[in-house]
């Protein structure tokens, strides 16, 4: 582990910015003595539920000893999809290399964060922690020689707050595809996210505005897929955290605003043995390896099946619509736009499959743990991948779309849902607890949508019969 600076005087804390952001390796003594020389007061202890929304128990310095050792319960009967009343105490069990320090100094202190896995009180893992369901399937990948890589393009858009703080979707500029100031009033924003990402240990690629009003990306530099997901709940927390700094909201939402273009999360993903990317084959055609092939079959065969995890809101199927750049059609292509799957034209050790169905409102443990299953399961099975599709699927007809086996997606979370309860590798990813939990809650929320009587049908119906 680095060395972090010693402090300067007696009662002077070390700056924030020297703060090491590589901490593999670390022992729970160690991060102990880097909350002693850089005078942390709060320890934040963050997980997701299965819906994905970042949770935390923050404890104070007289407890981060218990903390770093895995020893602080909650309550998990109060978490979406964890656990029932009489069997509610669970254990967050810190990962000692995600100990970053909040890159600002909070009211009422300094806060350092550790991401945990969820452990039963036997100190048993947790059968509906997120985080441990990606690294099961990471697991799985390891067995077969494995391991992978992903990279997420997380979209989101500001939106100006209401006179009393509540969110508007009044966006606060008129910019659209790469736009530059002052028409994109973003910047500044964007740069200071940026600069707070970075000191959280992100290496940040590019930022810009993106096709939609208010509508923004910042790509981050791809890593093992458990970092990656890691890597996901820290960006969206510090995103909202500094558009609230400024008096603005961040949304995640796929499709916020009707008629522009939502919110997707493209996902660039591939598999390595060792330091060699396994989807590259220099002689073969596209220079796509069989494991590549395979792994796309997969991902296209299970698309449907996992589409309500990638994809979890009802919201989310108002992006899936053509029109609008989102993906509706199960096909891949090596470089038309249209299809699920695409293949960027890097090759060698940048070789890989972009799925371009998920949106930012999912959990990333979650969604990034069944495209891996569903990859795998392509492997495994060795199924023959179709041809691709270099058409601009959008314009093809019926008749054209069945001779390719062009499928598509679930046109509402409901049919999504239908079509993960019969998909046996997903459910099998995800596990039983998991499964049934996630269906119990989405179904609630379809059944809940169903009896919301809409402003579009007081509209188009009231005067109308």
């Amino acid at each position: 582990m680095p060395r972090a600076p010693e402090r300067r005087s007696s009662g002077e804390r070390i700056p924030a910015a020297d703060f090491p952001t590589d901490l593999s390796g670390a022992s729970a003594k160690d991060l102990l003595d880097l909350t002693r020389q850089f005078g942390v007061d709060f320890l934040r202890l963050q997980f997701t539920d299965i819906t994905g929304i970042n949770k935390n128990v923050e404890v104070p310095r007289s407890q981060f000893a218990k903390a770093l050792d895995g020893e602080i319960m909650f309550d998990g009967s109060s978490i979406e999809g964890f656990v029932r009343i009489e069997e509610s105490d669970m254990l967050l069990v810190p990962a000692l290399d995600t100990f970053r320090l909040l890159p600002y100094d909070d009211e009422g202190g300094r806060v350092a964060r550790l991401i945990c896995d969820i452990y039963t009180p036997d100190k048993q893992p947790f059968a509906g922690c997120p985080r441990l369901t990606l690294k099961r399937q990471i697991d799985r990948a390891a067995k077969l020689g494995y391991t992978m890589m992903a990279g997420c393009e997380a979209e989101f858009f500001l939106f100006e707050k209401g006179a009393d703080g509540a969110p508007t979707t009044v966006t606060h500029d008129a910019g659209s595809y790469f736009d530059l100031g002052p028409v994109d009033k973003g910047e500044e924003i964007r740069r200071v996210i940026i600069e707070q990402l970075e000191r959280m240990g992100f290496e940040i690629e590019a930022a810009h505005h993106e096709v939609a009003i208010g509508q923004h990306e910042i790509d981050f530099r791809y890593a093992d897929v458990l970092t990656t997901a890691d890597n996901l709940t820290t960006f969206k927390f510090i995103v909202r955290n500094v558009a609230n700094r400024f008096g603005f909201v961040a949304s995640f939402m796929p499709k916020p605003i009707e008629g522009v273009n939502g919110s997707g999360m493209h996902t660039h993903q591939s598999l390595f043995k060792g330091e060699r990317n396994a989807f590259y084959d220099a002689k073969a055609e596209h220079q796509l390896s069989p494991v590549a092939l395979h792994y796309i079959e997969g991902l296209l065969q299970h698309a449907r099946g996992f589409c309500a995890i990638t994809n979890p809101l009802i919201n989310s199927y108002k992006r899936l619509v053509p029109g609008y750049e989102a993906p509706v059609n199960v096909a891949w292509s090596m470089r038309n736009r249209s299809p699920l799957v695409r293949i960027p034209d890097r090759r060698g050790t940048g070789t890989r499959c972009e799925l371009r169905m998920p949106d930012p409102s999912c959990n990333p443990y979650l969604a990034l743990a069944v495209q891996l299953a569903a990859g795998l399961d392509g492997i495994e099975q060795k199924l023959p991948c179709r041809e691709p599709v270099n058409r601009n699927i959008f314009r093809m007809s019926f008749r054209d779309r069945r001779k390719y086996r062009i499928d598509e997606l679930p046109r509402d979370l409901h049919e999504a849902l239908e079509y993960l309860e019969k998909d046996p590798v997903v459910k099998d990813a995800l596990g039983e607890h998991l499964t049934h939990r996630f269906l119990e809650a989405k179904r609630e929320e379809v059944g809940e949508f169903n009896r919301h009587v809409t402003s579009w049908e007081v509209e188009r119906y009231l005067g109308r019969y």
